[in-house]
């Protein structure tokens, strides 16, 4: 797969569904006509239209220059078609073409038991193989789930982040379009991973995914993401809602891989429940953007549940990484793991966020937390705000941080050996992240290394 500079390209294209430019109740309305849907989630859309003008903008993010985002001047919804199509050759030629560029395509054909590409607000291809089917997996878009499997989509929608959880997470329920719909089986254990591709196209544009992926009792699943788009001058929106739930003795890996455009606001809300003795592992890498607010949150609800979240984050000259993990124990016996680490180069500034709260009554809890931060220049900014709230005497809890500048001895040892500065510079920002990147499949440890030697050469 390509996430690197080559991707930021644009293809023109026409859009026959367009809800125009602005956010109000007739906004709110074309979306749900057009897709045709039932009374209670036109309801439900509007309940969140009114809980996000209600809700106040956070002051971290007012900190963060979100004012320069005009919510009356986005697209809320562009589609070239309607319902996403089982064959490439049924896909509109110019998306086809973009996704094509992108390798979506090969990778399908190499390794993934199923995929999904997402074209600005609908999905242009789904489809999932044949003998994994057959089992029962179900792997759609959210409105293909919505409709088609409503008896386990809908006692879950909106379960574990609520239309008043935050601000961006009501916007997202008043206007999401596209996402993915998984559901494993009791038992079913996928061996390949189940791939979605998220591009944004359109210039102005705000894209809303809404992502449930539901694992059934002793199944796993590796579900995988990749987010581009293209470069414009103007500011564009990206606001995705993702809820896993993961039952008793289920497995959960979400892969994200992020390399966006400069111009890209990603404010998204991720967060899973792990049931009793399940495991939900986040492997969660930010590259790109104006600013990214990404906080994967894990629920330990069931007894020796455990959460895992690995996260690479690098911030380049006028970029903002505000990420992190949040564990949030509810059960005894539970443990969660977090290791952060983060890149800063010219002006870039890398934020990690997190909390550890584990709750009243409870026992033998285990959390370790590590949060790693190189910075390239004087000029580079790192900040580690860390939340530890634990009730008892009996857990154990570990909580280290540690910001670090390229040693510059070493890049003349390196130099000496006659590796070009530029070159000596990736091989050390590499081996910071070297444990991390191991963690990602291949295919996608290979374009990482890749995606850094380039942000690191453009500073050269």
């Amino acid at each position: 797969m390509n996430f690197s500079d080559d991707h930021h390209f644009h293809v023109a294209t026409t859009y026959p569904f367009d809800a125009g430019i602005g956010l109000n109740r007739d906004t709110v309305a074309y979306i749900s006509q057009v897709k045709n849907e039932e009374p209670w989630l036109r309801a439900f859309r509007f309940q969140a239209l009114e809980r996000f003008w209600e809700m106040p903008m956070p002051p971290r993010l007012k900190s963060h220059g979100i004012d320069d985002l005009d919510f009356h001047s986005i697209r809320y919804y562009l589609a070239n078609h309607q319902g996403p199509q089982r064959t490439w050759d049924e896909v509109p030629t110019e998306v086809r073409m973009t996704f094509d560029r992108l390798g979506i395509p090969e990778l399908e054909r190499k390794f993934l038991a199923g995929v999904e590409a997402q074209f600005d607000s609908e999905a242009a291809y789904n489809r999932i193989q044949d003998a994994i089917a057959k089992e029962g997996v179900i792997f759609v878009d959210s409105a293909v789930g919505l409709k088609k499997h409503p008896e386990i989509f809908k006692p879950y929608f909106a379960s574990v982040v609520p239309i008043g959880d935050n601000k961006f997470s009501a916007l997202n329920s008043a206007v999401f379009s596209g996402g993915s719909f998984i559901y494993v089986p009791k038992g079913i254990k996928v061996q390949q991973p189940l791939q979605a591709y998220f591009r944004i196209n359109a210039q102005n544009f705000g894209q809303f995914e809404r992502t449930l992926i539901i694992v059934d009792e002793g199944a796993e699943v590796t579900y995988m993401e990749g987010c581009t788009a293209p470069r414009f001058g103007t500011a564009t929106l990206h606001s995705a809602v993702v809820e896993l739930i993961a039952l008793k003795g289920a497995k959960i890996q979400y892969i994200t891989v992020q390399n966006w455009s400069n111009n890209v606001y990603n404010l998204v809300t991720k967060r899973g429940v792990a049931h009793e003795n399940a495991e939900i592992r986040w492997i969660d890498c930010n590259i790109g953007s104006r600013l990214t607010v990404k906080y994967p949150t894990i629920l330990l609800q069931g007894e020796k549940a455990r959460g895992e979240v690995l996260s690479i984050a690098l911030a380049s000259d006028g970029q903002i990484q505000d990420t992190g993990a949040k564990m949030i124990h509810l059960a005894s016996n539970t443990s969660s793991n977090i290791i952060a680490k983060s890149i800063s180069k010219g002006n870039g500034w890398a934020s990690y966020r997190g909390m550890i709260h584990i709750h009243p009554q409870l026992e033998n809890c285990k959390n370790n937390t590590q949060c790693d931060a190189l910075l390239i220049n004087h000029h580079s900014r790192s900040d580690t705000h860390p939340q530890i709230i634990i009730h008892g005497n009996r857990h154990w809890v570990q909580h280290e941080a540690s910001v670090a500048k390229i040693d510059e001895e070493r890049l003349y040892y390196l130099q000496q050996r006659g590796i070009p500065p530029g070159q000596a510079m990736s091989l050390c920002v590499n081996g910071f992240v070297n444990e991390l990147i191991q963690e990602f499949p291949l295919e996608y440890s290979v374009e990482l290394r890749r995606l850094i030697d380039l942000e690191i050469h453009a500073r050269q």
